[in-house]
Formats: structure tokens, sequence, C-alpha cells
């Protein structure tokens, strides 16, 4: 039986998709690091024993808590498009969409600035003991698990579609099962290069070089003058207030405007009075994240090339104005442009007793990204670049050195001007509806940080009609017939642990729900560390969906 008690802690506390992170993670705390030290750790061993998910060729975005200054910080290790990576070199190719994987789907990995960057802001320890623990994994192997066994038998025509990739993931022409070691010995001396030469080994230096000549190779257009010309940014993040908290998300280019337009909008329902995950209230959750994704998709992009109207979504005027349009007896129609994104991304955070907290995300976009690894570096490339828009009335139009709008987005909520809840989770487009239904767990309902991760979940989106996968049903007064009718629906997918009549009042109310398994990866993998505002103890909590951990100290 999963237990719904947090892990407490009073000394510190890290939450990761995988434990043996949360492990890499918790040893940097014990040797003196803060979270910042500790958070990267972690990070980077998850790019060894999770690699689906992340990888150093992705992007990063982190808030980070300084107890020092009392502030929130916000690091944006996002990657551009590359210079030649134009609307019109797709079309002199007789190419009407950019290729989901693939050369041509990489943008320019952020996410090793990134690392270095906080580090070299916030970090206390040396990049080599930073770095030692997925150094480790990597050359000396790591077990695989089931999760990872299976991801790689779904993504191995990707993988296999490229020799570094398939030397990697599937050794000798063999799908890795669970329990047998993964090593990733090219990953390993790529990781002390960077511990040893720091971030210009892999933006200027060789590194780079390798990377860059084997996509060209490869078909792809990412050179050393794109991978050069990157940076992070320090932003500021958004925030508004929801009950009292402070909840603070990350700004344009990232969704995380989507999720509070959504608690904005929730926050005039006296949901309490509802019940948790009543038919009702699960009503109002759905149709706000409606309201809310049709502006996502309208407004959201590299606000260096849009106006992003940020002032205006998140007023609580326009919120009223929002919720005005809410029938609470009946779904307003909603079909959004297009498909609904699956994202495979990871999230971590980290608390240490200095008060400092890190709230980290970080992804490749799809499962194995582009699925090529950069020659013998060992590194994962992206596919963010597929996001983009090949529709110049696109608000994501695709434009050299654009950053492509966002699913990646922490977040973190105050109370009374400190750090209460750092909360993320992986799931593409379904992040912003993970954050909001945890929210609201445990502000309007009580539950602790531990239930509210574990309770039964949903995600909402327009998905391509097709037949339930083995284990789905399609439920309430709709036929699958009618289903396949339409070639794009907004649907609502159910966890199967919902009570049973649920799904039925919620299409008696004009949704379309499809109740899927018990535990769903697509409906995220969330973790959190809720600081108790009375006691100060950490409480961690990871999600069971898959391999996480949260250890406190």
């Amino acid at each position: 039986m999963l237990s719904e008690q947090p892990v407490l802690g009073t000394r510190g506390m890290v939450a990761c998709a995988h434990y043996l992170a949360t492990q890499a993670g918790l040893s940097i705390l014990t040797q003196g690091g803060n979270a910042v030290d500790a958070a990267i750790a972690a990070n980077m061993a998850t790019t060894v024993v999770y690699p689906s998910t992340c990888s150093a060729g992705g992007d990063i975005f982190m808030l980070i808590w300084e107890a020092k200054s009392q502030r929130l910080h916000a690091l944006n290790g996002s990657g551009r498009a590359p210079s030649r990576m134009t609307p019109e070199y797709f079309m002199s190719r007789d190419m009407k969409e950019i290729p989901e994987r693939g050369p041509l789907s990489i943008n320019v990995p952020g996410a090793v600035d990134g690392w270095f960057e906080a580090l070299e802001r916030f970090g206390t320890l040396s990049t080599e003991t930073v770095f030692a623990p997925a150094i480790a994994y990597a050359e000396e192997g790591m077990p695989v698990s089931p999760k990872l066994s299976g991801w790689l038998r779904r993504a191995e025509p990707v993988l296999k579609a490229w020799e570094s990739t398939a030397s990697v993931f599937f050794p000798g022409g063999r799908l890795l099962q669970p329990g047998t070691i993964l090593r990733q010995p090219d990953l390993a001396r790529t990781y002390r290069t960077l511990a040893k030469e720091g971030r210009d080994a892999f933006y200027r230096g060789p590194l780079g070089r390798t990377i860059t000549e084997y996509i060209q190779s490869c078909g792809g257009v990412l050179s050393m003058e794109d991978m050069q010309q990157h940076r992070s940014d320090w932003v500021e993040p958004l925030t508004t207030n929801y009950r009292g908290y402070d909840i603070y998300e990350f700004p344009p280019n990232s969704q995380g405007i989507a999720a509070l337009e959504m608690l904005n909008i929730l926050e005039g329902y006296d949901l309490r009075s509802l019940g948790h995950q009543t038919a009702e209230y699960l009503h109002l959750m759905l149709e706000a994240k409606k309201l809310a994704f049709a502006d996502r998709d309208r407004y959201v992009s590299d606000p260096a090339f849009v106006d992003v109207p940020v002032e205006h979504l998140l007023s609580k005027t326009y919120a009223a104005e929002q919720r005005a349009r809410i029938n609470p007896r009946k779904a307003t129609p909603y079909f959004a442009a297009g498909l609904e994104k699956d994202g495979d991304t990871m999230y971590l955070c980290v608390a240490d007793n200095k008060g400092n907290v890190v709230s980290l995300i970080q992804s490749l976009y799809n499962g194995f990204g582009s699925g090529i690894i950069g020659g013998n570096t060992g590194v994962l490339l992206q596919n963010r670049g597929s996001y983009f828009s090949l529709d110049p009335r696109h608000v994501n139009y695709l434009q050299p050195g654009k950053r492509t709008m966002h699913t990646l987005t922490p977040a973190m909520a105050l109370k009374n001007g400190t750090p209460y809840l750092a909360l993320g989770s992986m799931g593409g487009d379904a992040q912003p509806q993970i954050h909001v239904q945890v929210l609201s767990a445990i502000i309007d309902f009580g539950l602790n940080v531990q239930q509210a991760i574990s309770a039964p979940r949903w995600r909402s989106g327009p998905v391509r009609a097709a037949s339930p996968h083995k284990g789905q049903e399609v439920s309430g007064q709709r036929s699958l017939d009618e289903h396949l009718e339409r070639k794009i629906a907004e649907v609502v997918s159910m966890e199967r642990r919902f009570l049973s009549g649920v799904p039925l009042e919620l299409d008696l109310l004009g949704h379309q729900t499809i109740v899927e398994g018990l535990w769903e990866d697509r409906m995220g993998h969330a973790q959190a560390i809720l600081i108790n505002p009375n006691t100060h103890i950490f409480e961690g909590a990871a999600d069971p969906r898959c391999d996480g951990l949260a250890l406190g100290w």
C-alpha cells in the first residue's frame, strides 16, 4: 500500500523523479553544499539514470529562493533556434512542418550554461564535487528500472535510427531489460571535461565542435556559431495571490502564466463547498483550463519577438471577465489550433537548512528528444525546435534566434514572504493543470503534500480521436464511434481511481472523458517540498507514477 504521508526532515530535503538522483542531491547536502549545489547534482544524475527525460543537450528553468537576500530568482536556460533554421529552409525542401524528431528538430541546448550560471552565482562547492555523482553513475553503470526499459522499448525505432544513440542504449542491438546495467562512458568523459574546463568546453570548445559536426553530418543545421551565441537569462518570475498564498510561475516563453490565470479564475468560487474531486469541482477546473490555454496558445512565445500582455492576462479584473464566461452546468466547447503536446521531462526540488529553496525543471521535450546523441559525447540532443510553427500567423512562428513557447515551468508558493511550497511536474501541456490540481488540493482542501500528489489526476487537451489504448475505456453517453467522427476533440483523460460516477457526470455536463489506468505516466511525475510554517519542518513528496523518492536529512 502506498504511503500517503510525506517524508520529513529538519536539515534538508530532496525530491526527484528517480531515487538515485535524490541520493545524489542528498549526498551534496551532507557534504555541506547548499540547495543549488544539490539541485544541479541531482539534475545531472537524472540525465544519466533517466535519459528519456533530460540531458545536457536539453533546456532548463530554475526558480531559486535565496535566503541571504530574501529574493526569488528565475533563470531561463532555454535554447534558441539555430540561425539556419528558417521557414524558408523548410519551404525550399517542400516541408510543411518541422520534423518531430531527428537533426532538424534540434535547438541550441541550454542546460549546461544554466548549470554553470546557477553554480557561479549561488553555488558553494567545486564543480568536481557537484558533478561527481553523475560521473560515477555514467562510468560505473546504473541498474535499468522497468520504467526506463519500457521507454526504451517504445522509442526503439527512433533511437536505432542513429548509430551514436543505438550503441549506447541498445548495446549489441539488444534492448536493456530491467535489472541490467546501463553504462555511459562517453557521457562520463564529457562531464569530467565540463567539471575541469567549464561551460566553454561545451559552447566554444571540443565538445561543441563534436556535437555540431555530428548533427550536420546527419543533415541538421546546428552550428558552432549558434552554440557560441547562446546565453541564459535571469528574468522576473510571474506571480498572483491565491487565497493568501503568493504563487510564482515562470514568465514567457514558458507556459507558467496559464497556471496563474487558472488560479485567478478559480479563486472566485467556493471550491471547498463543492468537495474535492467531485464532478462539479472538476467541471470548474476544466473550464478554467480551457480559458487559460486559449490565451496561452494565442499570446505566449518568446517576448523578445512578440508582445505578451502579461499584466492584462494576470489581472483579477480579467479573471472575473473570464469567470463570467463559465456556465457551471454546461461545458463550453473549445478546440485548440494544434494537438495536445506530451513532453518527457524531469522535475526536482531541494531545500537546505540555510533557507534556500530550488524548484528546477529540465527536459529534452519528447522522450529521448531528437533521438540523436552528439557523436561520442554521450549527450542526447533535444527536439524542442519541433514545437515551432511554420505558419507566419502563429505566435510561435519560427524565427532564427527565437525561443519557442516552452511547456517547462517550475513553481513555488510563498506564505507571508517566505517559501511555503516548491512544486513541479513533467507532462508537457499538462504541467499547469497538474500545478493547479496539487495547489488546490493543499490550499482548498487541506491535503498533505503526498496526498495531493498521489490523488487521482486528470489532464485535458485537444487530441486526435482514435481507439482507446489497451486498458482504456470511453465513458458516459458517447460511444467510441462518436469519438472517431471528430478528428480533433477536447478530451478529458482521467485516472481510473476517481469515483466511478464522476466521468459520467462530467459527460452529462458536456465534457468528453476517457478513463485510463490507475497510475498514468501521461499524468505527469510531480515532486514537491512543503516547508511547514509552524514547525519549519520540511515535508517532501514524490510521485508514485515514476521511480521517484523524497529524502529528508
